[in-house]
């Protein structure tokens, strides 16, 4: 196998369409908050692709713009009164690993005047182990300690992930 054909190239691949996305919205207390997901299959894992704007925005220089991604384990961005995504579950854990080992722990986004964007390449899951599950963005930033979720806060936005059938 050629190596050099392994490299991710930025060029490249906002190029091609990813084999699954997530359209993120916010909840009710979020309405601006939107933005997508991408999923492409690579021979060393999955590289997830983010990019959301309508962020809020921090209340000093010394506050916190970072938000907790996770991947959970339900399918339906589903509202109910005191949890925005409650249908979403928890966080995508299939072999019971102690946070932040799940398979559905993503790197952090780290807001900019309200926009983020994030690409990292993870072996955790596959494609096809996450086709129906949810993103979920969090409040807060992901303490990577604290079960089982990482002290993330609340739910902010969620996206459904689909298997691409036609991108736009």
């Amino acid at each position: 196998m050629n190596r050099k054909a392994l490299f991710i190239r930025p060029d490249t691949l906002w190029r091609s369409r990813p084999q699954a996305f997530a359209r993120i919205k916010g909840s009710a207390l979020y309405p601006n908050l939107t933005g997508t997901v991408r999923f492409y299959e690579h021979p060393y894992g999955v590289v997830v692709v983010t990019e959301v704007e309508g962020l809020p925005n921090p209340e000093s220089r010394c506050s916190s713009p970072i938000f907790a991604l996770h991947i959970h384990q339900g399918s339906s961005c589903t509202r109910e009164v005191g949890d925005p995504f409650a249908d979403s579950g928890m966080h995508y854990n299939p072999q019971n690993c102690l946070h932040p080992y799940h398979a559905g722990d993503l790197p952090p986004l780290f807001g900019a005047n309200g926009y983020a964007f994030s690409a990292c390449l993870t072996n955790r899951f596959s494609l096809d182990e996450i086709i129906g599950r949810t993103v979920i963005l969090h409040s807060s930033l992901d303490d990577f300690s604290t079960q089982p979720s990482g002290n993330s806060g609340t739910k902010i936005a969620c996206g459904e992930i689909v298997r691409r059938l036609r991108w736009r």
